[in-house]
This record gives C-alpha cells, structure tokens and sequence, in this order.
C-alpha cells in the first residue's frame, strides 16, 4: 500500500510538473507572439523615380517581407501601367496614337478622370496635358536648360485637359500634339492602392512613403501614433519644419525645391504653369496636405494647385474644401519663400525635436 501510494503522488507530481513546463512553454509562446506583433519590417527600393519605402507592423517578418515584395510588384505595374516614359504602358500609347482612340485599363480610366477633375476644381491651373512641356524642360534628366521660346510657344495651344475624351475604356487626344503627363497625381494614386492592398492581405499597421506622399494603415502595431516630418526647403532632407502625427491618413508635401536646375543665375523648379509654359510664380515654396486615408491622388493634385496659387489664394481654396468636404478630414500647411509656415487650425505641426 505504501508503495502504491508513493507511485500515486510521483504520477501527481510527474503529471503537475508536465503541467506547469506546458503552462510556461504557452506563457513564453504568448511573450513572444506577442513582441513579434509590434515589430515593424520595412523594404525601400528606387520606383516611380523616387525612393520609396513601405513598413508593415504586426506581423511575422516572413509574412511581412512576402507582402512587401508583393506590394513593390503593384507598385511598378501601376508604374508601368500610368508612366509616359515607359514604351507600352497606356500613358504611352495615349500619346503617341495621334489623336485616335486608345484602349486603356480602368485604373487608367480612374486616374485621368481625377486629373481632370482636379483640372475644373483649379480652373485649368493643374493641367494634365503637359507632357510635352515637361519633356522640353527636362527636369529628371542629366542636364537640364530652359527650351527655346518658340518650342514652348507652338506646345502651349494644345495644353488643354479638355482634350482629352473618354469612352468608356477608350480614351482620345483631340489635339494630337497634346501629351498627357500624370506626374501631379499618379504617386496619389498609386498610395491610395497600395494601402487597399496591404489591408486586403490584412495588414492592420503600415506606413507607404512614396517619397513626398505618405499614406497610413492604422497606428502603429503599439498603439502610438505614425510621426511624419515636414521637410524645410532646400535642407536635402537634413532639416524638418515640424512633425505631425498621422494615423489612417495621407500626407502629401509638393515643393519647388525637390527638381531644379539654375541656368544664368535664375533658378527653375518642375512645376509649370499651363498657361505660360515656364516655371510658376507664387510666393511658396512648399505646401503640405493632409487627409483621411484614401484621398492621396486628391491631395497630391492639390498640394500642386495650392503651390501654383499662392499663400493667401491657396488657403482660402483649401478652407473653401474643407466646408464642402467635411469627411475628407483636409488641412495644409504652407512655407512661403521667407522660410514661415502657416497652417490651418487642424494641422498640428509640432516642433521637430
């Protein structure tokens, strides 16, 4: 009997002790589940001629790189698909069809109908159809300089976004000699549909920074909020004017300073005016828009109008928005050539540490 009794309380004491180890193996399977979640995996590589980077948290760094690397693979079809430079993508075939009918994909369809929108909603001032100006100045190229007058003077007439038509799926240049250019809103565009990718693959935490258009899935895999900077102008990235917390949002800054080239003591920044073919003139040098997750091409279209206006007419357009979109959740910020920055009430830009 005593020996039964002793194999009894081994077997309870045997059976406790595969208890607890099996409590502490899920305690510590738990810990570290649980410390994976918060960790952020990030890939930068060059795409639509810029670095972009996209961060995803909450997740394996397996299933993170695998989504990452599938999420690179969209991005460069929308590049290849909305690029003017790149043979075969739709852009392409639009611009050298000599004003007859293209088929393009939906996607395409969907971006030239915002670029013309944006075109009404600035009164002509953002023009999607000034690719062949954009091709005469050159910026992205090794040795820019300003075209001779009359090379602008003959492509201005057909610097219209009026002329193109859509379809249906066919879309038609009426003028031939005009050229479309989606460089104001494409990298929008683009954002909007990698956050609808990431969350499709369920990712509940992610950051897209497209190089100036930065667009966010959730908080942080913490719970803290994602932290963008704002860049002062021609810092090279070095300095920032302030830093604004940003969760399930876009944030997209245009500036004069990022492509530029000086020629006889004058310098001349990318972002042209249609109705004069050069530079535009205004008082900024950089605007920055926010919005609810979703409204990046919006945003990247209106940070160039705002820039193209001017302080005052820009706030007034954006304050104008804001009443007839409420839901869109706008605010911007301006740096005017003196290196000041007004914003509007919701911005909250805080002090860069």
């Amino acid at each position: 009997m005593k020996r039964l009794r002793k194999i009894t309380r081994y077997i309870r004491r045997s059976a406790l002790f595969k208890a607890l180890i099996l409590i502490m193996i899920l305690v510590f399977a738990i810990i570290t589940q649980t410390g994976c979640s918060n960790k952020e995996v990030s890939k930068t590589d060059f795409a639509l001629n810029t670095s972009c980077t996209i961060t995803v948290g909450g997740m394996s760094e397996k299933e993170a790189n695998d989504i990452l690397t599938e999420a690179f693979d969209v991005m460069r079809q929308y590049e290849d698909m909305l690029s003017r430079t790149v043979e075969g993508s739709d852009i392409y075939r639009i611009n050298n069809a000599g004003g007859e009918a293209v088929e393009v994909s939906d996607e395409t369809i969907e971006v030239l109908r915002q670029g013309i929108a944006m075109g009404e909603l600035s009164g002509g001032r953002f023009d999607i159809t000034v690719g062949r100006l954009t091709d005469m100045w050159n910026f992205t190229g090794e040795d820019p300089s300003v075209p001779p007058q009359e090379e602008i003077d003959a492509a201005l007439p057909a610097v219209d976004y009026r002329n193109i038509h859509i379809d249906g799926n066919k879309v038609t240049l009426a003028d031939p000699g005009a050229a479309i250019d989606l460089g104001g809103i494409a990298k929008g565009y683009i954002a909007d549909k990698l956050a609808e990718f990431l969350m499709d693959k369920g990712v509940e935490s992610a950051v897209i920074n497209l190089g100036g258009n930065v667009e966010t899935v959730g908080a942080k895999a913490d719970g803290s909020s994602w932290t963008v900077g704002i860049e002062r102008p021609y810092s090279d990235r070095t300095e920032l004017m302030g830093k604004v917390s940003l969760d399930d949002g876009t944030l997209v800054t245009s500036g004069i300073y990022e492509r530029n080239f000086e020629e006889d003591g004058v310098l001349y920044h990318h972002v042209l005016d249609p109705d004069t073919g050069y530079p535009a003139e205004s008082d900024l040098e950089a605007v920055t828009i926010m919005a609810v997750r979703g409204n990046s091409a919006f945003c990247d279209g209106l940070s160039t109008v705002c820039l193209m206006l001017g302080k005052d007419e820009a706030m007034h357009l954006v304050e104008q928005l804001q009443e007839e979109y409420p839901d869109m959740g706008l605010e911007a910020a301006f740096i005017d050539k003196e290196d000041e920055m007004v914003q509007t009430e919701g911005m909250d830009i805080q002090a860069a540490d």
